[in-house]
């Protein structure tokens, strides 16, 4: 996935936050049934003209057409705003838990199935007319969210509720408390002139975060290049390159053509100049975007109470404030040094073997670390790519998280879906027999289908007001090939990997127990939402799961061989320190700009850049700060947060699972304890009782150097 389409993913993933937001903002117990009733009778005509067996417990709808879906999304909005103004005219004296909170946190369990039938026919519909309704139907909504969620006279009966502190319980606390905090984001706990600032701000801040994008995504130069100067470049590369008048290939300075250029070209000066020119695009345009964006979001935190931006955005997250974020990455960079030394050390050596005294630069780091790993690691990606067949690859996940978290996965056959390929499956406890969710699995290439593997939650796991627990409903999206003419589909390893992440967050969203909606499945904080999965990871390194979801294709019966499972383990985490140094550089050049004033960007690269990365300097006539979309949008204050999830998921592993792997009584330790509560508990407390201790950076550093080269 591309920077640029990171964001995209991430609402997918973590559902649409603010959207849901709004929907907990409800009435009483009796208005609650007469809304839901009169959503719910929008399906009544879908479920009457279809004879495709249903999904008991499960609200949502898998195969609306394009009126249908208009028509759900304007009983949506219009249930919703009697809803919100019969909320707002209870009496501030009057509300209790029971008309206020019970009732708005069954309006949200109950309409946000309803919303995503709606919503994720965008992603996965064969038809252009339902996906140009659901796409209409969600920007409908969520205009209708932005309204609710600026309404005072709602804040004011749920400030009230709050100030009673009439808790049932102490998840029930936070929940409230949760509704407070997200009104007072949005200002209502300002006067209406800062509100009005504000608003302003975040137009301006929305306006230059979209310009930023727009002038990398409209900057298309490239350079000419003879077949010469392009050695060691295969030749489909070459095929599928433009030609100049005088026969040179055009390499378009995109990503995708800029990193094979930097891992395979053998040409130096070829490297350098891609590199060089790759990174100076939108130059002084970008850079003024920047400075004015950041100055920007300075003051919109500071409306709101804040000191800067990073306190702002940091307040919401496992990390609670920048300085820890500054010590995380400061640690983790310093015990990494030693290693990362070493492995610069070893791609110095090659080149100056290769290319004489000519000073190691940043433009040959992907080279030089392709050719140490095709000289130390004896692995052939494309003919490992014949051992897994995808459905032996998911059978043998199925198997691994089954037998882990205790669950039993049933296939349903004769369900509504939008397509052929779509399968549905019924999970269960294995001990108890309770059906916990269901999962919808659309795993292969179409036209008009969303282009990256993702999972969308469609129904949260929650308890309704009679005690019954809803069940969770979730979609697997991917892009894999299909089985044609006897020829299996077959992945690659690298899809492998994100096959076992993508349904871990599966298993993640179906095992939660959380009490209210707002904290069920995927709605946890975001710098913990990725650790389950990036645990699970952990899995496709181990020889025993290696073996069970491969097989050559021709003859299944042939896993991959133990030397193979060796070398992939050693080959994950090879010049990993390096690698992770200059993704540290740039989360601290992104956390330093959002917790300062008047800082000079370009100057900055350049103090930091020798720095973190031992002495190697930015590559003259380059400008990082002016082509790195992360911090103008979608991860601003938070780029972080990957290496966070990484470095916790490693102790995790190491701690508990390293060793056994396959160990069901710390699967449902793990399960219980940190799936299981899901967004009422801090991830903090999640991770410490499941650790036994608080977490630890040290289980990551020491990986690292037990593999290194």
């Amino acid at each position: 996935m591309t920077e640029g389409e990171g964001k995209s993913k991430k609402m997918a993933t973590e559902e649409k936050r603010d959207r849901t937001n709004l929907l907990a903002l409800t009435g009483t117990a009796a208005l609650l049934a007469l809304a839901v009733n009169l959503v719910v009778s929008a399906f009544n005509s879908h479920k009457k003209r279809t004879k495709k067996k249903d999904l008991p417990g499960s609200s949502v709808r898998a195969n609306l057409s394009a009126s249908e879906i208009r028509r759900l999304a304007d009983r949506i909005i219009a249930n919703s705003k009697v809803v919100h103004d019969r909320v707002a005219s209870v009496p501030l004296d009057k509300v209790t838990y029971t008309n206020v909170v019970s009732p708005l946190a069954e309006l949200e369990a109950q309409l946000f199935p309803m919303i995503q039938s709606c919503v994720f026919p965008k992603l996965v519909s064969t038809s252009d007319d339902v996906r140009k309704a659901s796409a209409e139907a969600e920007r409908k909504i969520d205009g209708h969210v932005l309204v609710c969620s600026k309404r005072e006279d709602v804040y004011r009966v749920v400030k009230a509720i709050a100030a009673r502190g009439e808790w049932m319980s102490a998840e029930a606390k936070h929940y409230i408390q949760r509704l407070v905090r997200d009104f007072e984001r949005n200002g209502l706990n300002l006067t209406v002139a800062k509100r009005e600032q504000m608003q302003h701000l975040k137009d301006q801040i929305d306006e230059l975060s979209l310009r930023y994008i727009k002038n990398l995504n409209d900057d298309s130069p490239f350079l000419l290049f003879s077949e010469a100067e392009l050695a060691g470049l295969p030749p489909d590369f070459l095929k599928g390159l433009d030609t100049a008048e005088n026969g040179k290939f055009k390499v378009t300075l995109r990503s995708n053509f800029v990193a094979a250029v930097l891992e395979l070209c053998k040409v130096g000066r070829t490297r350098k100049m891609v590199a060089v020119a790759y990174g100076r695009r939108c130059g002084e345009a970008n850079l003024s975007v920047l400075k004015n964006l950041v100055q920007l979001r300075h003051k919109y935190a500071r409306l709101l109470g804040y000191s800067n931006y990073a306190d702002y955005v940091v307040d919401l997250r496992m990390a609670k404030t920048p300085s820890k974020v500054f010590e995380f990455l400061e640690d983790i960079s310093i015990n990494l040094t030693d290693l990362a030394t070493r492995e610069l050390n070893i791609l110095k050596d090659l080149k100056k073997k290769e290319e004489g005294d000519i000073p190691f630069g940043m433009e040959d780091l992907l080279y030089y670390i392709k050719r140490v790993e095709e000289q130390k690691f004896d692995l052939d990606f494309g003919a490992l790519k014949q051992y897994f067949p995808f459905n032996l690859v998911l059978s043998g996940v199925f198997k691994i998280f089954q037998d882990l978290f205790g669950l039993r996965f049933e296939e349903i056959s004769g369900a509504e879906v939008w397509h052929g390929d779509v399968r549905v499956f019924s999970v269960f406890d294995l001990s108890s027999g309770e059906l916990l969710g269901y999962f919808y699995l659309d795993m292969y290439t179409r036209e008009g289908k969303y282009g990256h593997t993702c999972v969308v939650a469609l129904q949260n796991g929650a308890l309704s007001l009679d005690g019954a627990r809803q069940v969770a409903v979730a979609l697997l999206i991917s892009q894999f090939e299909k089985d044609i003419g006897g020829h299996p589909g077959l992945l690659r390893f690298s899809e492998v990997v994100n096959l076992f992440h993508e349904f871990g967050h599966v298993v993640q969203h179906i095992c939660n127990r959380a009490t209210f909606a707002r904290f069920s499945g995927l709605r946890v904080d975001p710098d913990f939402v990725e650790i389950p999965a990036q645990v699970l990871e952990n899995w496709c390194y181990e020889s025993f799961a290696l073996k069970l979801i491969s097989g050559f294709h021709q003859d299944i019966t042939k896993p991959i061989k133990d030397e193979i499972c060796k070398s992939l383990k050693r080959w994950r985490h090879s010049f990993s320190a390096l690698k992770l140094k200059q993704e540290i550089l740039y989360c601290l050049f992104d956390q330093i700009i959002h917790s300062a004033d008047n800082i000079d960007v370009v100057e900055l690269f350049k103090h930091l850049h020798p720095k973190v990365m031992l002495g190697l300097p930015v590559l003259e006539g380059t400008s990082p700060a002016s082509c790195f979309p992360r911090t103008a949008i979608g991860y601003e204050a938070a780029c972080y947060s990957r290496i966070w999830s990484e470095v916790f998921a490693a102790d995790i592993f190491t701690s508990k699972f390293s060793g056994n792997p396959s160990n069901q009584y710390v699967g449902m330790q793990f399960r219980n304890k940190v799936l299981g509560p899901g967004g009422a508990k801090e991830p903090v407390e999640l991770l410490s009782d499941f650790l036994g201790r608080e977490p630890s950076i040290q289980a990551f550093v020491d990986s690292k150097a037990e593999y290194s080269l």
